[in-house]
């Protein structure tokens, strides 16, 4: 088994002498993020320093006992160098967020550990579902920020007229859809479906496009716009500029024109509501962005996947509600069936054109690509 040659964002090298509190914290920082490797024996300048007795049962112990949830690492000893070292693999824990006995909770930050930040803590938190960020009331926000036409078209789906109820049955109304908290606060989710200008004070909502001649960033740029309202207007605004920049091609059939096999609507618009409803609105500073190329077309979220979500969950439908108001509000409009028959679809259209598609997580990043 070779030594790793340094440690970084997935190594760690920890000599035999070390207490099991800072191992502890270690452990913690790994199972937080996307997991490591801890090498037991080895010093911080990587040289072998060894074990003098086995301490699988202590780092066992350390797991069970001092984080919290517990998790399951893997230990395994090797010989290097004539000494014996250990090797821990703490996986990306599937209960996160872990912390220390003493409710410590730490990250991984490329090759130390810190104490986790506030926005930090929240992701975590919303990652293992336990804290839901739409939900939040917003204290600079006020009814007057909503879009009361678009609140009565919203409830005349249910036969209930907005306008003609009382002020104090408004005020419930809000509250119980949680559009508003039970202080007349809008909501986070609140606000971006029937906000009028949500980016005003949610400034990470909006949604960047962008078209490039050329196939790298750098080449020349063919258009580019920022939408955005409320979340339906941006998808639909969006889902316009994409098919008004895509060119179709056609070919001549005796003297007829016949337009060249291309994705239908179905695949772009769900692309953008996934990206709307799903993305991490805690990340401040960060648009979605969907990015055109000569060859492509990106969809980047801000925010990585959910705990018990996987990039190979996605193509049968799973999905986790990082967002649920969102998901409710956007369902209730008919931007989603709440089925899980999206990305399938997404995942099964590109085939028929003898395209592919790819999703992947890049940093704090969701990345959908689907060839041209």
């Amino acid at each position: 088994m070779n030594l790793p040659q340094s440690e970084n964002q997935y190594v760690e090298f920890k000599s035999e002498k070390v207490a099991a509190k800072d191992l502890t914290e270690e452990i913690v920082a790994f199972a937080n993020g996307e997991g490591g490797e801890i090498w037991l024996g080895v010093e911080d300048d990587g040289q072998v320093s060894g074990l003098s007795r086995t301490y699988e049962a202590d780092v066992m112990n350390i797991c069970r006992g001092a984080v919290r949830p517990p998790l399951t690492p893997e230990y395994t000893e090797f010989v290097v160098d004539a000494k014996t070292v250990a090797r821990i693999i703490i996986p990306k824990g599937p209960d996160r967020p872990y912390a220390t006995s003493r409710d410590r909770y730490l990250v991984r930050v490329g090759s130390t550990k810190r104490i986790a930040s506030r926005e930090e803590l929240i992701r975590l938190f919303q990652a293992s579902g336990f804290f839901h960020y739409d939900l939040v009331p917003l204290d600079q926000a006020r009814t007057a920020h909503l879009d009361h036409s678009a609140i009565e078209e919203y409830f005349s789906r249910y036969r209930i007229s907005f306008s003609g109820e009382s002020e104090e049955e408004k005020t419930r109304l809000l509250a119980a859809s949680d559009i508003t908290d039970a202080n007349a606060k809008p909501t986070v989710g609140g606000l971006l479906v029937f906000g009028i200008n949500p980016e005003s004070i949610l400034h990470q909502a909006g949604i960047a496009f962008a078209h490039f001649k050329g196939l790298e960033l750098e080449s020349d740029l063919l258009d580019k716009k920022i939408f955005g309202g409320s979340l339906p207007r941006q998808v639909d605004n969006a889902l316009a500029a994409i098919k008004a920049n895509i060119p179709i091609g056609s070919t001549i059939t005796g003297t007829r024109r016949m337009d060249a096999p291309h994705y239908p609507d179905k695949v772009f618009r769900e692309l953008l509501v996934n990206a709307v409803v799903h993305r991490n609105y805690s990340i401040i500073g960060s648009q979605i962005r969907v990015l055109l190329f000569a060859d492509r077309i990106e969809f980047l979220s801000p925010g990585r996947l959910p705990n018990t979500v996987t990039i190979e969950k996605l193509s049968v439908g799973t999905s986790f509600a990082r967002n649920p108001l969102l998901v409710r509000l956007m369902g209730n409009l008919g931007y989603m069936d709440r089925l899980g028959r999206g990305l399938p679809m997404v995942c099964q259209e590109p085939g028929k054109l003898n395209k592919s598609v790819t999703f992947e997580e890049a940093g704090e990043v969701f990345r959908v690509v689907l060839e041209m």
